[in-house]
């Protein structure tokens, strides 16, 4: 349950993440915000003792942070970063077996909840106001290099930077997710 990442995951906080639970976790904190272990377990259907030691978990490298705003034992949990590593678009230092099927295994996570997701709007959408019905799924076909790609993911992590906030403290703004996907069409080249 993620978006893309703002920088890409070091390798740690990949094998971190590659847990169910624990991508699950963040990605309640993130479209939800602020929450305890315990109120991320009854929305995760789970115990709070396991949400806890994933928390703690994810803290551990720099995904999660406790806000300080906890009652007694009870901590308040919040992502600690805008995007979250999804295994893809990783730095292009060579993984380890265990790295790269953690890596797989997010982004396969990472897709199967862009799937929830989408369906989950097409369900929906015709209960939304007309103005709003203009979200919803499109594809674009360019043709780039490699370099070309890179700067053209750049720029669009950039515009969407912009939009980030822009709608904050406005009561008719609306949390909209919006994923990218970036993907060759041709024949992988030969290695030679």
């Amino acid at each position: 349950m993620h978006d893309m990442p703002s920088h890409p995951p070091s390798a740690p906080a990949l094998r971190v993440l590659a847990h169910p639970l624990r991508s699950r976790l963040l990605a309640e904190l993130r479209v939800h915000g602020e929450a305890t272990a315990t109120a991320l377990a009854r929305a995760l259907e789970t115990n709070s003792g396991a949400t806890s030691y994933h928390l703690r978990r994810l803290a551990e490298v720099g995904l999660v942070e406790d806000t300080g705003g906890g009652v007694g034992r009870e901590r308040v949990w919040r992502a600690a970063q805008e995007g979250a590593p999804t295994g893809d678009g990783l730095e292009q230092e060579p993984l380890d077996e265990e790295d790269a099927q953690a890596a797989d295994w997010l982004a396969l996570d990472y897709l199967a909840h862009f799937h929830e997701r989408a369906q989950g709007w097409l369900g929906q959408r015709t209960r939304w106001p007309k103005e709003w019905q203009v979200a919803g799924l499109e594809d674009h076909l360019v043709q780039v290099t490699a370099e070309q790609l890179t700067a053209l993911r750049a720029e669009l992590s950039e515009v969407l930077g912009r939009y980030r906030r822009v709608g904050q403290g406005n009561p008719q703004a609306k949390r909209v997710v919006v994923y990218t996907c970036a993907l060759p069409l041709d024949q992988a080249p030969r290695s030679g």
